[in-house]
């Protein structure tokens, strides 16, 4: 009978919670607090884990309680109720929108996008490696460890690059990139 409740509970929630995370938590707190399945101060307290933990608040609460009231097994049911909207609302839009691929207006507007994506992109990155770098953007004084670092990366990616280019292999796997990353880190600064 639980997960029956979990599922239609996190399925109301996944239908009628518009306008992000922070929109949705008023919604799940009526769901949560209807079925008596935790107390208000408990919700608090699991709101903060749910933020501080890596994916969305909403299915990081849809598991969390899911898991408190019925297992393993209730924290599936749950975060299956709760995406399962949004899941379906893609799909159709998926399929809308491959009948709007075959428009030439559609296709023109989505290559000309690409170069101001490949700009935000770049942006945003330059942007991290100076922070980083130089700490606040009125600095001038690098840390030299971090520009070294991001220096090594950037030769070990181009280079890498090239010399698979020359082998008729694809790019280097940015997973070997961030594990290098993250190794290097931990032996500079951890260290």
């Amino acid at each position: 009978m639980i997960y029956l409740e979990l599922f239609l509970g996190f399925l109301q929630v996944g239908c009628f919670a518009f306008g992000g995370a922070y929109a949705a938590i008023p919604l799940i707190r009526d769901v949560v607090l209807s079925y008596g399945w935790i107390s208000e101060d408990m919700l608090a307290d699991m709101i903060a884990i749910s933020e501080s933990t890596p994916g969305p608040v909403t299915v990081n609460l849809a598991t969390y309680v899911g898991a408190s009231q019925g297992g393993l097994l209730g924290a599936l049911v749950a975060t299956f109720a709760i995406v399962l909207p949004a899941f379906v609302i893609l799909l159709l839009i998926t399929a809308l929108f491959r009948n709007l691929l075959k428009y030439p207006a559609v296709q023109a507007l989505l290559r000309a996008m690409i170069p101001c994506v490949i700009g935000i992109i770049l942006a945003t990155g330059l942007w991290m490696i100076w922070r980083t770098a130089f700490g606040a953007p009125s600095a001038l004084s690098p840390d030299w460890r971090t520009v070294g670092l991001t220096a090594a990366l950037a030769a070990l990616w181009f280079g890498g690059k090239a010399i698979l280019r020359k082998t008729g292999r694809k790019a280097p796997s940015p997973v070997w990139l961030l594990l290098t990353a993250a190794v290097s880190g931990v032996l500079i600064w951890g260290v």
